[in-house]
């Protein structure tokens, strides 16, 4: 992710880590091994977050945040109970970092006159285009 904005406050004091049984790839492997990894975040129990900052998140990110107030992130696409619990992290962290960047503001613009005039060719193009496609009346 190539940002301006990079998170800089450490979070992991508060991370919460659950394995279980992964369904991915790992053969024999899967069935013996708990290495599907879910991070658990509280966002407004944080002591870190700002009030703003936990707001922010909570709307931005409410599609992965529990009726508790536990932003959850799971992974299980490695075989290794480590690698999952670091691609756990990295992505809490993009979505933590995508949550937080402000938002650049719209500049209003005014088509140009070359676009306009573009624009009205091509709706009388096509008019007679379909035009040319009907039944003549028999009257």
């Amino acid at each position: 992710m190539k940002d301006d904005y990079k998170f800089s406050k450490d979070l992991s004091k508060e991370f919460e880590f659950i394995t279980s049984r992964s369904s991915g790839p790992g053969g024999q492997n899967v069935n013996k091994v708990n290495s599907k990894v879910e991070l658990r975040f509280s966002v407004f129990d944080s002591n870190i977050l700002s009030q703003e900052e936990k707001e922010t998140i909570f709307k931005k990110l409410y599609h992965h945040i529990n009726s508790q107030g536990i932003l959850s992130v799971t992974a299980q696409t490695e075989r290794s109970q480590v690698l999952n619990k670091e691609i756990a992290i990295q992505k809490f962290y993009q979505w933590i970092e995508l949550a937080l960047k402000p938002v650049k503001p719209r500049k209003k613009t005014r088509p140009t006159r070359a676009s306009i005039e573009k624009r009205k060719t091509d709706k009388q193009e096509l008019s007679k285009k379909k035009e040319s496609r009907r039944k003549p009346d028999l009257q």
